[in-house]
């Protein structure tokens, strides 16, 4: 089985030994690299790429937001995990704009940050159950927004089992119609949703009543 490489980007020197250490002893985990802003891990990133990164938001030099647009305009490819010590909805936002896929908090047990990795590493969404119910109670604070591109029911269904976790070849078959058709449903969707990958159509979801947490 190829071994993820791994990059932490955090301006604690001590947050990122620790990570290091236990992340060590995950099997699934290979290389490991380390940057300590944002600016450091885009000059690492062309000459080293990764599977997946662990990112700080709020970093000197440059933060988390704008690291992640230049990390994926490097390589597209790249699986983010947001990392933060506040559960603020704004941050997850603007993240999930940038092209995050997961999210922690930097208290999360050691136990969630592997959850999240092996989701994450997988094609799939990772929401720490705090960033989740922080992001719910402001949606719930604001006005219900109108839904101004309704999904056909078909779109819905797809939409709900991407909610829950399911790849494209697992809701095909639950569905019983072809990877192909699914595929094409997921991409529809992106575009019709305006969401940039499926943590966003996750948190479109949840917005306009598609799926409920």
């Amino acid at each position: 089985m190829k071994k993820l490489k791994i990059y932490l980007v955090d301006d604690h020197a001590l947050f990122r030994e620790g990570l290091r250490f236990l992340l060590s002893d995950m099997a699934a985990v290979g290389t490991i690299y380390e940057a300590e802003n944002g600016e450091q891990f885009i000059r690492m990133l062309p000459e080293h790429p990764a599977d997946l990164v662990l990112l700080d938001i709020e970093m000197p030099e440059m933060g988390g937001i704008e690291a992640a647009q230049k990390a994926l305009a490097i390589q597209p490819d790249l699986k983010i995990i947001a990392l933060s010590m506040y559960s603020d909805e704004n941050y997850y936002l603007s993240m999930i704009d940038a092209g995050a896929q997961g999210f922690l908090l930097k208290n999360s047990s050691f136990d969630e940050v592997k959850r999240a990795i092996t989701e994450v590493a997988a094609g799939k969404t990772y929401f720490t159950a705090e960033i989740l119910q922080s992001i719910l109670q402001s949606m719930k604070s604001r006005k219900d927004e109108s839904k101004d591109n309704e999904l056909t029911e078909r779109e819905s269904e797809i939409l709900r089992q991407i909610c829950n976790g399911l790849s494209n070849n697992e809701i095909a078959e639950l569905l019983s119609i072809s990877k192909r058709t699914v595929d094409k449903h997921r991409e529809n969707l992106l575009q019709k949703t305006q969401s940039r990958n499926t943590a966003s159509l996750v948190i479109y979801a949840i917005k306009h009543g598609y799926y409920n947490v």
